[in-house]
């Protein structure tokens, strides 16, 4: 019998547009070479333009397909996306408690990349009290990093938000540069150490949507196949990249990475 692939267990809401969210992860841990479990925890409204709605699954009914695929079958990492609501971020926590051993990969998803919201203060706290001490990594671009590192009127340098995420129970923090006004974007990990590796990627021409979510799923799955935090950071990027380098423009909004794009290239 063939060998299984590792599997890797994705909390997130749907997106009809399969840019971001549910699609973008199962997409993205497939392409990767894993398999994608997916646990719905809302349901959107939204295209390559944006986001119009969104409806938060019951919290109850988010743990019980969690632990129904959990009883099921071993499962290598797990990576949290868009939660919801404060109560599926109470649900999703009390689930990913009961197995310490698996590596958890938090993308703080706020806000859509047209700035639809997608978390509340109470979620951002609930986020930090309940999530980020049981994270193994937390892929957060700038603007997440400061909304969930700081005080409302407080300022402080990315590498003091990194700092923080450390302090609240993180083992290792990645800040994406995707958001700063700078030629290159530039990413950073952070460990209790001080800072792992800096990588600097050209700044590619167009607004892409489910970016994060592509770099966050595709830690997941590197890190479910196997490898060390910084390879994996590493080899995540260096996919990300390629995906968004390949990119297409479906609808009338923002691009979309092509997380296939190596079959076209053999092909």
């Amino acid at each position: 019998m063939n060998q299984p692939p590792p599997v890797v267990l994705c909390f997130s809401a749907t997106d009809p547009s399969g840019g971001a969210g549910l699609q973008a992860d199962i997409m993205t841990i497939a392409s990767m070479g894993c398999h994608p479990l997916s646990v719905v925890t809302g349901i959107t409204i939204q295209d390559t333009m944006g986001v119009e709605d969104m409806m938060a699954i019951d919290p109850d009914w988010v743990a019980d397909q969690a632990r129904s695929v959990l009883e099921d079958m071993a499962v290598h990492a797990f990576k949290i996306g868009v939660m919801g609501s404060v109560e599926n971020i109470a649900a999703i926590a009390e689930v990913v408690s009961d197995y310490p051993d698996i590596p958890l990969i938090l993308d703080p998803v706020l806000s859509s990349g047209r700035g639809d919201s997608f978390a509340t203060e109470e979620m951002i706290d609930a986020m930090r009290s309940l999530l980020v001490s049981q994270t193994t990594i937390v892929t957060p671009n700038s603007i997440e990093a400061r909304y969930l590192a700081l005080d409302e009127q407080e300022e402080g340098t990315l590498a003091r938000c990194a700092e923080r995420l450390l302090e609240m129970g993180s083992e290792y923090v990645l800040i994406t540069g995707t958001h700063e006004n700078s030629p290159k974007v530039v990413n950073t990990l952070y460990g209790d150490s001080g800072i792992l590796r800096v990588d600097s990627w050209e700044r590619l021409p167009h607004s892409y949507h489910g970016s994060g979510c592509t770099l966050a799923s595709s830690i997941s799955a590197a890190i479910a196949l196997g490898l060390d935090i910084e390879t994996a950071v590493e080899k995540a990027q260096e996919y990300t990249w390629n995906t968004l380098e390949a990119g297409f423009r479906p609808g009338m909004g923002q691009y979309l990475p092509d997380r296939f794009f190596w079959a076209r290239e053999e092909a």
